[in-house]
């Protein structure tokens, strides 16, 4: 190719340089010009992704501006589309403000992940971005009016790595690439290691036994002709990865890696020109052989403590069966029927679900009755039966009889993807025991590299035989990917374990406050109760109104409302609504409306008392009811029922074991509260108390020094949860997306909370050994180097071992049975 080298033309589009504009980019050694930062920006890119062979092959320059770019980056403005993004973008409750979750390769140490950090949130319009180095996926937050999706994989690019939405069957193919790649590099250097490791064993016997020089010396030439293979094809990634770092000014584990092999290798290569001194090609193919069988296994012990969040990903089917014009058939046969790609559904969709299938989407049942094994997504273990007009989570299995649903949320909206969502943020946040490790891992390096000068320097003066072992071994046998890994590893099995029980954090802090609580708060209905509360009975105050009547008026008033009481109220009514206007809802107490122009009040006794004239006893024997009142005077009281969760007794309990202080907190009548109370060996009992009086008594408890964690159904509780320490909100699948909890708890088993205890303590406990192993091993293994205790081989064994302990300490967490 003629390239163009005047200073006056673009080298990267061929158009002219505007005067006074001094701007290049190196390329194979040259600075060529370039007109604008645009070119600039994009040339860079493809000279740091490897794709610089673009220029080398490259006959004229383009006739239309578009074509500038190569395909790989002009392919990136296509994730700029909403109708493609609907697949792996979410949105956000703020305008404009978008989240996805991106694979990066590339990614290497912990130097990696800091740089990728930095770089995307410098850019304007990046609001977080966040990755898990035990998984390499990274959590990018962006504010869509200021930067384009596009944009950010680009930037990704132009630092030298490479970014795409995770897609989990993609993730699955780079990762078996990724260990094809592996097991080829770990072949060929284990093959030549051998054949070198021959030579070298020879070259130091003779030493004893007597060697002729001819020998040796053929002997140094065939272990440097074996060596270049080695070095070229299986050590490059080392030296790739150094250079990515170094050209981004940062220094990253392969740096002190690289300088081992590299310093190895040339004083090899000079000694064996020279036909004199030792040389240190069995060192460079062990160095090798042990990194990448580490990297090896390291990447397999970091699967498997994602094993059980990554199970969730792969619930959906991929293929569904749609029933064809089911809805407007009045036989409802199902005869006519296609396989569809469950990408394809629409919501409406009918499908036909068979005995043992995955259901493939959200949906309600149309017709059918049968168990539903959703123990993979709640954590809940026996199948639940569920009939028409019931809701079904997509990923649970059908277990009995044939089932036709109606699809009512795909996607985004799904609740698989909403707890996948939750896992996610999970394990991208980071406590401040993980930031305080990356702190450290960030300036580690740096400092690893200048005590290796001084012990270069020092043996180089005292004793210059054996100044280079003793370097190499000092570079080697250092750590820093055992401070890095020692959080996120511990993490993400932790996240595993609380998806299967069906407690999902959403807030960094969640484990480390788990962990520490002393004080367990709990709401009393639908949290130490099932929550099914049911109308027992209606008792009418007055003689103009009856049963039926006033129950409809207190379910028109209550029909907006998520509380289980109403709920109650409204499943027993089997009138039609009225239309209820002016609703006033006062937290904690009732609600007040206008129905055919006369005002109504429902609630509890002290907000019936404070809306009418006339004052009323309460004379029946019941712990659990309401009123319903119009200004004048209450007209009916409802006796209502609920029966105490059979894992409720179990978990006060195990708090108490624990020395944990147990509270109850209900707006409740006093009565009801302190028999549920007494019946689980609460410690501490409050009734009738308003949302804020439940906020008052959970800060008393904090200035008093206590941890409070507070449990109750993420809906009415809302002050108290989010002045809680930590909040914990009751919720099955469809109440998600409106939780704003720091956990939630989608099993509705609130055994689980005890067990998401004993998983934060062991994971708090596993993270503080990884750290504790890991400085420790450092903090031994280099002195000992340095002062020529340890030899090269020994320095790389160390190395890679010293990784693989604090792997395989986290994967003790997935050995946790409940």
């Amino acid at each position: 190719m003629k390239k163009n080298t005047e200073s006056s033309f673009c080298f990267h589009c061929g158009l002219p340089v505007p005067d006074k504009l001094d701007i290049t980019v190196e390329y194979k050694g040259k600075h060529e010009p370039m007109c604008c930062y645009g070119c600039q920006a994009v040339s860079q890119a493809i000279i740091n992704s490897g794709m610089d062979d673009f220029y080398k092959f490259r006959t004229s320059n383009p006739d239309k501006p578009e074509e500038i770019v190569p395909e790989f980056l002009q392919q990136l403005k296509a994730y700029d589309s909403s109708s493609i993004q609907k697949k792996f973008v979410e949105t956000t409750d703020e305008e404009n403000i978008l989240e996805v979750s991106l694979i990066l390769e590339g990614i290497t140490c912990a130097a990696c992940v800091w740089l990728n950090e930095k770089h995307l949130n410098a850019l304007p319009g990046v609001i977080s971005a966040n990755i898990n180095y035990s998984n390499h996926r990274a959590r990018v937050r962006w504010d869509n009016t200021k930067i384009q999706l596009s944009e950010i994989l680009e930037s990704i690019s132009r630092i030298g790595y490479l970014a795409h939405p995770y897609d989990p069957e993609q993730h699955q193919r780079i990762l078996e690439n990724e260990r094809k790649q592996q097991i080829k590099r770990i072949g060929l250097s284990g093959v030549l290691g051998m054949q070198i490791m021959i030579f070298a064993v020879a070259m130091y016997t003779g030493e004893w036994w007597g060697m002729e020089e001819s020998f040796k010396q053929s002997f140094r030439w065939i272990s440097l002709a074996l060596t270049l293979p080695l070095l070229l094809f299986t050590s490059n990634i080392f030296f790739i990865s150094a250079y990515r770092d170094l050209s981004n000014k940062r220094v990253g584990m392969d740096v002190p890696i690289s300088l081992g092999i590299g310093i190895a290798f040339i004083s090899s290569l000079v000694n064996t020109v020279n036909g004199a001194g030792e040389v240190y090609f069995d060192s460079v193919a062990m160095f090798t052989f042990f990194l990448l069988t580490a990297r090896y296994f390291e990447v397999g012990t970091r699967k498997q403590t994602s094993e059980a969040t990554e199970a969730l990903l792969n619930l959906k089917p991929a293929i569904a069966t749609r029933l064809i014009d089911y809805a407007d058939k009045k036989s409802n046969r199902i005869d006519d029927q296609e396989s569809i790609a469950v990408a394809e559904l629409n919501t409406e969709d009918y499908l036909l679900v068979r005995p043992g299938e995955i259901i493939p989407a959200d949906g309600i049942i149309i017709n059918g009755i049968s168990g539903i094994n959703e123990s993979l997504i709640t954590g809940e273990s026996l199948p639940v039966t569920k009939q028409s007009g019931d809701a079904v989570i997509g990923g649970s299995t059908n277990t009995e009889n044939p089932l036709i649903i109606q699809v009512s949320k795909l996607g985004e909206d799904s609740v698989l993807s909403s707890i996948q969502r939750l896992i996610d943020e999970a394990q991208h946040t980071k406590p401040a025991i993980a930031k305080l490790a990356d702190k450290i891992a960030t300036w580690f390096i740096s400092v690893l590299l200048s005590i290796a000068a001084i012990v270069a320097f020092y043996w180089y003066k005292t004793d210059p035989t054996q100044w280079l072992e003793i370097t190499i071994a000092t570079l080697v046998v250092s750590c820093p990917c055992a401070l890095s890994l020692a959080t996120p590893t511990a993490i993400t099995a932790a996240s595993g374990q609380l998806a299967k029980i069906g407690l999902l954090p959403k807030r960094a802090h969640a484990l480390e406050t788990l962990a520490h609580a002393t004080d367990f708060v709990f709401d009393k209905t639908g949290t130490l109760t099932e929550g099914k509360i049911k109308l027992e009975k209606t008792i009418p105050l007055t003689n103009d109104y009856d049963d039926n009547f006033v129950l409809n008026i207190a379910a028109s008033l209550e029909a907006s409302s998520e509380h289980p009481i109403a709920q109650a109220l409204i499943s027993a009514n089997k009138q039609t609504l009225l239309t209820a206007d002016k609703l006033t809802h006062t937290t904690g107490l009732g609600i007040q409306g206008e129905i055919d122009e006369k005002i109504w009040f429902v609630g509890n006794q002290e907000f019936i008392q404070q809306h009418t004239t006339d004052s009323f006893e309460d004379d029946t024997d019941h712990s659990s009811k309401i009123y319903l009142a119009n200004q004048n005077r209450c007209v009916a009281i409802f006796i209502l029922s609920d029966k105490i969760r059979n894992e409720a007794q179990s978990l006060i309990t195990q708090l108490h074991q624990q020395h944990k202080q147990t509270h109850l907190m209900t707006g409740d009548r006093i009565e009801s509260a302190k028999q549920i109370s007494h019946q689980l060996g609460i410690e501490h009992c409050s009734a009738n108390l308003k949302p804020e009086d439940k906020l008052k008594q959970v800060t008393t408890l904090q200035q008093k020094g206590a941890i409070v964690v507070m449990t109750g159904d993420g809906v009415n509780d809302a002050p108290v949860l989010a002045g809680a320490d930590l909040s914990i909100a009751m919720g099955k699948g469809t109440q998600l997306a409106a939780a704003t909890a720091d956990m939630i708890l989608i099993s509705n088993n609130i055994a689980h909370i005890y067990h998401g205890y004993l998983i934060a303590i062991k994971t708090l406990r596993i993270i503080k050994q990884n750290l504790s192993w890991a400085l420790l091993y450092n903090v031994i293994a280099i002195p000992a180097a340095a002062m020529g205790y340890v030899e090269p081989w020994l320095a790389a064994i160390g190395m890679s071992l010293s990784s693989l302990v604090v792997v395989l300490n986290a994967l003790r967490l997935n050995k946790m049975k409940f």
